[in-house]
């Protein structure tokens, strides 16, 4: 998200690396509901509101404040507390990777070639202290994101409002930024910097989260953050290692479509083991029975004890989060100057057995796009450099010969030593495998995270040949290939996710022409066409697109996974 995804483009990183560990599926539960709420999977029966809802999470709730959190869609646990002007179609599938309203009455008004967006919010909006919304609460809340003290968000705002790159947030400029202008209690207009058709999207983020100026209590906000949505914090322990949300009595259904809001509390409890949390699911035991996980998938050995059990596989949910594992060359280091090099491991590679490395195909589908394959994304099927299933080693000896290296060579491929089947040992040493039959002699270089990351994203060390992953911070082609692509994204000073070092002025306009669109449809395919265009220049190869597998508790109702978010929503479980 732009997984990476980036105030500091370091924090994009770390996004992105989460994603894979953690993010999870998308596109059906069994029997999933939909935000309609009188269906529903999991235990039988319509769902009821009541009960408590216990989530078993491993990565704690950290930084539960609006400004700091880095979410699309209004996020999940967060968008239980916080109401954001636009949010995610809570729907399975395809049809949960659309933008709806939320706060607003609509998805926002463009005029001036999409840099002005003008919002209005609907009526009877409400805290949980029984005060009105405004839309200078929204401004506020806004702005205070810029401030230093609550970094941590996405760094779309800064980059596209007028005056937003020098703004430094309420706490040191009380005037605020004038190209947010709230002209009456119930409008907000935005001023750009230049066309963002995809403005709705960026509307989905908790930095949209009203916040009154009179209750910001700034870095202590996260401890008791006044609530806009059906639940509010009445604990927050171990900042975020467990939160215990309650009913906010003012929040009313008339004004929000997409919660439901069954259970009466939520109990969400970080810092578990991912084997304990799958094997208290499993047990289904206690509280347990009406649990969920929002971050630990299942892997390749408790699947294969699934297989046998129906009732067990009846309670996992499957889908597809909008991410892209791949190979990242930089041609600033040799022999990778080369496009035929370059070609030659595109050719050589073989994904049947990347697949089998990354879990199985129940854990991972073949890629050979860099976008995502899904409509939202403008996915166009194309295959570049065919090769099967198995990759095709006399053609890469045939492009190694072109060349100029007849008898092969040796190169390095950097790796994360983490085991998260994603850029991890395992995916490394299958590839090393399958370019050895093409003469290419693979030494890895394994690197503990931190230092992975730091290295691969940083234009003075980054390796010519790495292991690399990318994912949406929200369902359309625009934060996805963008910052792999534009050559002006390309970072000097910070983290860099441009590897290639592509800088195309025909690929950079055709990227601003597409930001133009408030047609997303008609975006999406425009993405995609430009997806095959630059693939065929083998700046990366396309692995695998991840498949993520979550269990969930036997009491559990209305199980609704989105391509949106690939987990399992808060929002519409119920727990009688």
């Amino acid at each position: 998200m732009r997984q990476p995804s980036v105030i500091s483009r370091r924090t994009a990183a770390a996004a992105a690396v989460l994603v894979v560990v953690v993010a999870g599926a998308a596109a059906c539960g069994p029997e999933a509901g939909s935000k309609g709420g009188d269906g529903g999977s999991g235990a039988a029966g319509a769902p009821k509101k009541g009960g408590t809802l216990t989530v078993l999470n491993s990565a704690p709730q950290e930084d539960f404040d609006p400004a700091r959190l880095y979410t699309s869609g209004g996020g999940n646990v967060p968008s239980l507390v916080f109401r954001t002007l636009t949010t995610r179609n809570r729907e399975d599938g395809a049809a949960g990777s659309k933008v709806v309203p939320d706060l607003a009455t609509d998805l926002g008004r463009p005029s001036k070639n999409a840099t002005v967006w003008t919002y209005t919010l609907k009526d009877d909006l409400k805290y949980e202290d029984g005060t009105a919304i405004t839309s200078a609460d929204i401004k506020y809340g806004i702005e205070r994101s810029f401030a230093a003290e609550l970094s941590g968000g996405a760094p779309y705002l800064r980059d596209w409002l007028i005056g937003g790159a020098g703004y430094q947030g309420p706490y040191k400029d009380k005037k605020g930024l004038d190209s947010i202008e709230t002209p009456d209690a119930k409008t907000i207009v935005f001023h750009l910097n230049k066309p963002e058709g995809e403005f709705p999207f960026l509307a989905t983020q908790t930095q949209t989260t009203p916040v009154p100026k009179a209750k910001d209590t700034g870095t202590k906000y996260e401890e008791h953050p006044l609530s806009s949505g059906p639940y509010k914090v009445v604990a927050n322990e171990g900042d975020g290692e467990r939160l215990i949300l309650e009913r906010n009595t003012y929040w009313s259904p008339a004004t929000d479509e997409e919660r439901k809001a069954y259970p009466d509390r939520i109990d969400v409890r970080s810092g578990l083991d991912s084997a304990v949390i799958n094997q208290r699911l499993s047990a289904s035991q206690g509280a347990d029975a009406a649990a969920v996980t929002t971050d630990t998938n299942l892997g390749p050995a408790e699947l294969a004890k699934f297989s046998g059990d129906k009732k067990l596989a009846a309670r996992v949910g499957t889908g597809h989060f909008g991410f892209t594992n791949y190979i990242a060359f930089n041609p600033k280091v040799k022999p990778f100057d080369n496009p035929k090099v370059r070609q030659a491991i595109s050719y050589a590679v073989d994904r049947s057995s990347v697949i089998n490395a990354a879990g199985g195909s129940s854990l991972a589908a073949p890629a050979t796009t860099f976008l995502p394959d899904q409509e939202s994304f403008g996915h166009t099927p194309y295959d570049a450099f065919p090769a099967g299933k198995s990759g095709n080693p006399a053609k890469a000896r045939e492009l190694l010969k072109e060349a100029g290296y007849p008898n092969g060579l040796t190169v390095t491929l950097t790796h994360n030593n983490d085991k998260n089947f994603a850029t991890s040992p395992e995916i490394a040493t299958a590839l090393q495998e399958a370019l050895k039959k093409a003469g290419i002699t693979v030494k890895l270089r394994g690197l503990e995270s931190n230092a992975y990351s730091d290295t691969v994203y940083n234009v003075r060390t980054e390796p010519g040949f790495f292991l690399a992953g990318w994912g949406a911070d929200w369902p359309s082609g625009g934060p996805f290939f963008a910052p792999i692509f534009d050559g002006r994204q390309i970072v000097k000073a910070g983290y860099n996710f441009n590897s290639g070092r592509l800088n195309d002025p025909a690929v950079n306009k055709e990227i601003d022409e597409i930001n133009k669109l408030t047609d997303l449809d008609a975006a999406a395919k425009r993405w995609g066409a430009l997806d095959k265009k630059v693939g065929e220049r083998a700046l990366t190869v396309p692995l695998f697109h991840p498949v993520y597998k979550r269990l969930y508790g036997e009491s559990v109702k209305n199980v609704v996974i989105s391509d949106w978010t690939g987990v399992l929503d808060i929002s519409q479980v119920a727990v009688k």
